[in-house]
């Protein structure tokens, strides 16, 4: 007898097994996220890392340089903004296109000019109006980000949203290595192989990156429109002035939480489902280098190596959570990202053992990558009303990160104290946290809600 999953809000059943987990992944919804997720990738070093390679390379000194770092602030806050993209019509193209897809084609549409006037731009002569654009670039980015992000949660059924969330995040792995190794290399080629001046080459390189944004543009005009939000509440909204449905966005966004039923306990768990593997992420570049790693092998097994296991971790990720519970996957995501720190522990002990550092960098992402994936697919879970769903999505997302960012940044004090071996060991306790929320939570019969809601 074949095996089948129920989905509750068409009635109907679907197959289950390989063939069925890799097909879903054909499913052109599907695949416009993953399309979608390379445009969201793309941006993200152009006005980062490879920016400043590029000034370093003109010549521009340290100091301004690392006042750069503040470039990235507009990922950090844009909750602050999510609810005007939830709230606000794009003229023209809200009314060809549909309230997600308009917005999607004029983020992109800003993206596409801000990356373009970052390429204009002279770093050695005009550094802070290449600050400016590359605010504009970030600011574009994020805004991209909310709507994609509300497109794929609204878009996608919820038994395709981990798939679709594997498919995106391997897509935008590749829109990261494209405006990082793929634009030094263009830009190479062309100072090189066709004998222009650097500054030109750097010009023409970003020019490049700009019409990359295309393949985000082109999908999400040959996209569909997720369905409009129903009911008396969507209606209401529709006819209020546009500053009063910014102010609803906002506040039924934060409302909606409030009322859910255990609400700290919920957004607790968002904050510490990830802080173990964030702990001990941020300190794998120097641990590998205090190993006696070279640059060159770092670039190699921790970037090269750990992109193949993240994709593969992605679309397994996807598989798997098709054919289990949304609690037992984040029960196993949860297990093997505390588990893979043992793996750093492992090689601590092994020094400059390149086979060891191999297989803890392919452990650490391909466990990394189903632990982000049915991550996802819980916080899109939770993003209940059609309404606020960028709003919602972008202040989950800003709680996750709240563990990257701030609870992370002892871990190098912990390091120095403990050794590295111990470091890593320690690093897997901190998963202890997430496991009993996610056991409490399992408990009280917060899932059976979800699905009940999602149903």
């Amino acid at each position: 007898m074949t095996d089948a999953v129920r989905r509750p809000e068409e009635g109907i059943a679907e197959p289950r097994g390989l063939l069925a987990g890799l097909s879903v992944y054909l499913r052109p919804r599907v695949l416009a996220v993953m399309l979608l997720g390379f445009s969201s990738g793309l941006p993200l070093a152009l006005s980062g890392s490879t920016l400043l390679i590029w000034m370093r390379e003109a010549g521009v000194d340290l100091t301004t340089i690392g006042l750069f770092a503040l470039v990235g602030t507009p990922y950090a806050i844009k909750f602050l903004w999510a609810p005007v993209v939830d709230a606000i019509r794009i003229p023209v193209l809200t009314r060809l296109l549909g309230r997600r897809r308009g917005w999607l084609v004029f983020a992109q549409l800003l993206l596409a000019g801000s990356i373009a006037l970052l390429a204009l731009v002279d770093p050695v002569r005009s550094p802070w109006l290449v600050a400016l654009a590359a605010v504009l670039v970030a600011t574009a980015s994020a805004t991209q980000d909310i709507v994609i992000d509300a497109y794929r949660v609204e878009r996608l059924d919820p038994s395709e949203q981990a798939a679709g969330m594997g498919a995106y995040v391997a897509a935008y792995r590749v829109g990261m290595l494209v405006s990082t190794a793929g634009a030094l290399f263009l830009v190479s080629f062309i100072q090189d192989w066709l004998d222009i001046p650097a500054a030109t080459a750097w010009h023409y390189g970003y020019l490049a990156m700009a019409a990359c944004v295309g393949v985000g543009l082109i999908t999400a005009l040959v996209s569909g429109e997720p369905d409009p939000p129903a009911g008396r509440e969507a209606q209401e909204e529709a006819h209020e002035p546009a500053l009063k449905r910014v102010w609803h966005a906002a506040l039924g966004a934060f409302t909606d939480f409030l009322t859910m039923p255990l609400a700290i306990v919920v957004l607790a768990f968002v904050v510490l489902y990830k802080f173990c593997d964030a702990f001990a992420g941020t300190m794998t570049a120097p641990f590998v280098i205090d190993l006696g790693f070279t640059r060159t092998d770092y670039a190699a097994i921790v970037k090269g190596l750990g992109l193949g296991a993240t994709l593969v971790g992605g679309i397994v990720g996807g598989m798997a959570a098709r054919a289990l519970p949304l609690p037992t996957m984040l029960w196993i995501g949860a297990i093997l990202q505390a588990l893979s720190n043992l793996a750093f522990a492992w090689l601590a002990t092994r020094g400059t053992d390149y086979a060891a550092l191999s297989l803890a960098i392919v452990a650490e992402n391909f466990t990394g990558a189903i632990g982000t994936v049915i991550f996802v697919a819980y916080l899109s879970a939770l993003c209940r009303n059609p309404l606020h769903t960028a709003t919602q999505y972008a202040l989950l997302t800003a709680l996750a990160a709240t563990g990257r960012t701030y609870l992370s940044a002892g871990a190098g004090f912990v390091a120095a104290e403990a050794g590295w071996t111990w470091f890593f060991v320690g690093s897997t306790l901190a998963a202890v946290p997430s496991l009993l929320l996610l056991a409490f939570l399992q408990a009280r019969g917060h899932f059976r809600t979800l699905v009940q809601d999602r149903g």
